[in-house]
């Protein structure tokens, strides 16, 4: 049971990096198709992590109700309708509709997110809900290290003869219909023995009280608000640097992801050998350093310490999702996954002031925003670690 479990929750992880990740291929995509500026563009990644935002807490009253199996396969249909809303918005060329059809795809990998994440923290023992979070993330980060070759592939190769967004038609069609058979067989599979036989009584106010938790929530908004703005802006900050088209840039950003995904790998040990306050701490202090070199220099040297930050970025949601729970009570695991997801809406507002900074000040050195989030999160970690 807790082995076919684990192996659903990490073929879930892989969609979800794998969708979210082609966000970064459709921000340059969409910028050259309808001439927009970096603040334009970044509207792409606020519509979709605003769904964060605005779903998050709605959505763990459903599976309160519902129960993690049945919220997972409603995510993987409401993503495969989000993904077949990409058509009319290439048949009428208008952008607005991609944004909301991205709002839509992404209302999905909430609900994905908020069932999944407490699922894997309570399958196994507390003291390696870390190590196992990381391991569901690696599988996560595969599909991120995946997904630029795929759409370099698919997408950004026809960007030339591309007019009205048609490259990316077929792509986000496949992508339903493999959601579609992933919910169709999940539905299948006896699962409840996920389901928390601890029920939560307590109020919402009451979760968002628990100190630990709240700092959590900022964690959680500072570190994907910055791994999101790097990843948004990585191809044209490429362009930029080394002067090469979109679908040469675009594998730079699975080095980026890849970075991450390698880390996670390495992180299901270094969690379990190490407190994983101090080994969040030591990562984000390498982001700080990594991102001010890469804004002090050009070449190659500024291209590959920006690409190193996916590195840094490994272990953090996990570390931080299992810290931010760390404290609570038995059957508030829900709402607490609820608010911590809430926060994955700095995935919305980071890139997009970023994207402001870019345009007035040149998207070299508008990347200082990101290390004000992973300065934080260094915070973060040394205040756990000598906490405990």
């Amino acid at each position: 049971m807790y082995k076919k479990a684990l192996t659903s929750l990490t073929i879930l992880f892989f969609m979800m990096g794998f969708i979210t990740c082609l966000n970064d291929i459709l921000v340059p995509y969409l910028k050259s198709i309808f001439s927009l500026t970096y603040a334009q563009a970044a509207l792409i990644q606020f519509c979709f992590f605003a769904a964060y935002g605005l779903t998050s807490i709605p959505f763990s009253k459903l599976i309160e109700k519902m129960g993690y199996q049945k919220g997972m396969v409603i995510g993987f249909a409401l993503a495969a309708l989000g993904c077949l809303l990409f058509y009319p918005a290439v048949l009428l060329h208008t952008y607005a509709l991609f944004l909301a059809a991205l709002f839509v795809l992404a209302s999905g990998i909430v609900l994905l997110q908020v069932a999944a994440n407490p699922c894997v923290a309570i399958i196994g023992p507390k003291e390696t809900a870390s190590s196992r979070l990381t391991m569901a993330q690696a599988f996560n980060s595969l599909g991120t290290f995946v997904a630029p070759f795929f759409g370099a592939y698919f997408i950004l190769s026809g960007l030339t003869n591309s007019v009205y967004a048609e490259g990316v038609v077929y792509p986000y069609f496949l992508i339903a219909g493999v959601l579609i058979i992933i919910a169709l067989v999940l539905s299948k599979i006896n699962l409840s023995g996920m389901e928390s036989a601890q029920a939560d009584e307590s109020r919402w106010q009451d979760v968002l009280k628990e100190k630990g938790l709240l700092l959590g929530v900022i964690g959680i908004f500072a570190y994907v608000g910055a791994e999101v703005a790097i990843g948004s802006f990585l191809v044209n900050y490429v362009m930029e640097i080394s002067h090469v088209s979109e679908t040469q840039a675009a594998p730079l950003v699975a080095l980026y992801w890849g970075g991450a995904m390698v880390g996670r790998f390495i992180g299901i040990f270094t969690l379990k050998a190490f407190a994983p306050a101090k080994v969040l701490m030591t990562h984000a202090l390498l982001a700080v350093l990594l991102i001010l070199v890469s804004m002090q220099t050009t070449g190659t040297l500024a291209i590959a310490t920006m690409a190193l930050v996916g590195l840094c970025n490994s272990i953090m949601f996990p570390t931080i999702f299992t810290l931010g729970i760390k404290g609570l009570k038995d059957g508030q695991e829900k709402k607490g996954s609820g608010l911590l997801a809430t926060a994955i809406l700095g995935g919305a507002i980071v890139p997009l002031l970023t994207g402001l900074l870019a345009d007035r000040l040149g998207l070299h050195h508008a990347f200082i925003l990101p290390v004000i989030c992973y300065v934080y999160i260094a915070w973060l970690g040394l205040r756990n670690f000598t906490k405990a």
